[in-house]
């Protein structure tokens, strides 16, 4: 099989061994495989895939169509379409999905965008759903919100009811995310417009600091990126003020049975919202597999809205 390899630092397509899935494992023919900051990470050598995933292959979210079954596999069936968070090996033309996490593909989602939703989607729910409990009526600021993730929450914040603010750095952005209902603020502006119930904390750095006494009483904020700087100087006075709690997270290094639990949670609260039209994945730029270094590339830049996907050079070609 093709698939996009990382060594050194540097980013190649290259041919790998088909992987043979192992007990209640599926091996799925990958139509598209969504990129992550993750991926990032992993490419400086930040974020090393865990045990028992390929250590070469990134990639932690794909869709595709199941082809062989492992042994005890019953959940799904060759020729089904699913959608997965992996612990790596996405960008392939084969890969390896445990089945207890592998998702349907609702008829509303084409691959680009299939292979797109299971990282931003599962991130942004497990965060304000499970960990932050955002209620309706609730207000709620999104940093960094122009990016996957972010835009995943703005969405999921609209449908749980709550008052959405997104802090987007580049103005011609904005007018989209606004589209998607939130109110759009400048990050350095993001602080006046509060107080907020949650903050979903994308950015990291000098942010985190600024938002802090923006938050309300019981307010929460959830960190799950830290692009703008990992290091803050925390005001544990305006924390014990507000009756704060501060939490951080990352799916990666969670158990099998914890990330299924996830899923299922995703399938049952938010999969009849992408068949009803009411969630969408904003998929900003495509590219082929063989293309992935350009994605890359692309990435890296910045200044995009919504997801960068890979898909198989057969669906680009239509073959």
């Amino acid at each position: 099989m093709r698939a996009v390899t990382f060594a050194g630092g540097r980013i190649s397509v290259e041919d790998r061994p088909d992987p043979v899935p192992g007990p209640g494992q599926l091996l799925v023919r990958v139509s598209a495989a969504g990129l992550n900051g993750a991926d990032m990470m992993q490419l400086r050598g930040l974020y090393p895939a865990p045990p028992g995933v390929p250590a070469d292959i990134p990639g932690m979210e794909l869709a595709g169509e199941v082809v062989a079954l492992g042994e005890g596999s019953s959940r799904h069936h060759p020729g089904d379409r699913v959608m997965s968070l992996v612990g790596g090996g996405a960008q392939a033309e084969l890969a390896i999905v445990d089945e207890s996490v592998a998702m349907p593909v609702p008829a509303a989602l084409d691959w680009a965008a299939a292979g797109g939703f299971p990282e931003v989607f599962t991130t942004a729910h497990d965060a304000l759903a499970s960990q932050c409990q955002l209620q309706s009526g609730e207000r709620l600021l999104v940093t960094g919100a122009a990016g996957g993730v972010g835009t995943a929450a703005v969405q999921i914040g609209i449908a749980i009811g709550a008052r959405v603010v997104a802090s987007v750095r580049k103005p011609d952005l904005r007018p989209a995310m606004a589209e998607l209902g939130a109110e759009v603020v400048d990050p350095s502006e993001a602080g006046a417009h509060g107080p907020y119930d949650v903050v979903l904390e994308l950015v990291g750095g000098p942010g985190f600091e600024a938002n802090l006494p923006a938050l309300a009483p019981g307010g929460r904020i959830a960190v799950i990126g830290v692009g703008g700087g990992a290091r803050v100087a925390l005001d544990l006075l305006t924390l014990m003020g507000r009756r704060a709690r501060v939490m951080g997270s990352t799916l990666r290094s969670r158990s099998l049975e914890e990330k299924a639990l996830t899923a299922r949670r995703v399938e049952a609260e938010l999969l009849p919202l992408v068949e009803a039209g009411k969630l969408r994945v904003i998929v900003g730029e495509v590219f082929t597999l063989e293309s992935a270094p350009d994605a890359y590339a692309r990435f890296q830049a910045g200044g995009k809205m919504g997801k960068i996907v890979l898909i198989s050079c057969a669906l680009a070609t239509g073959s």
